[in-house]
């Protein structure tokens, strides 16, 4: 699977046993980037999510699939989490997330949408809406379930 221009494509690949995840080696500075430049509403949602504390699941910050970088992935339940901002409900900013999410759902990847707000205000909702998917996940048996 080809994408990005020449020399640009990796795969993600954990285990013989795993879906192979194409990602764009070319966005992995700009990963970087975000990592060490986060929102504070990501700042808070990733206190919540890293350390394996949510069901022992590993979560990633600014994570490179396919052409794009989600903002919290986690591999074992393909699911990405993304946070949007005021610039979210620009339309042009709107029709990219619908280009960005159709592309992860075709790569099997679920992905949850919370506002930055709703992260700052009602991050008691935000984590009930992430335990009910795992929950869901799991109780599927390891299959997307939403």
């Amino acid at each position: 699977m080809a994408f990005g221009g020449a020399g640009c494509v990796c795969i993600l690949a954990f285990n013989m046993n795993r879906k192979i995840i194409p990602y764009n080696p070319n966005l992995k500075e700009l990963a970087r980037q975000l990592r060490n430049n986060s929102t504070q509403a990501e700042i808070i949602l990733w206190k919540r999510l890293r350390g394996k504390d949510i069901y022992g699941y590993d979560f990633h910050r600014q994570k490179p699939i396919d052409n794009y970088i989600l903002d919290f992935f986690c591999y074992e339940l393909m699911l990405g989490i993304e946070l949007d901002g005021m610039t979210h409900n620009w339309e042009e900013t709107i029709e990219k997330d619908r280009q960005k999410e159709r592309r992860l759902n075709e790569l099997g990847i679920t992905v949850l949408r919370f506002t930055n707000n709703q992260v700052m205000n009602d991050m008691e909702n935000v984590m009930g809406v992430i335990n009910d998917f795992i929950v869901r996940f799991k109780d599927g048996g390891g299959r997307q379930v939403l």
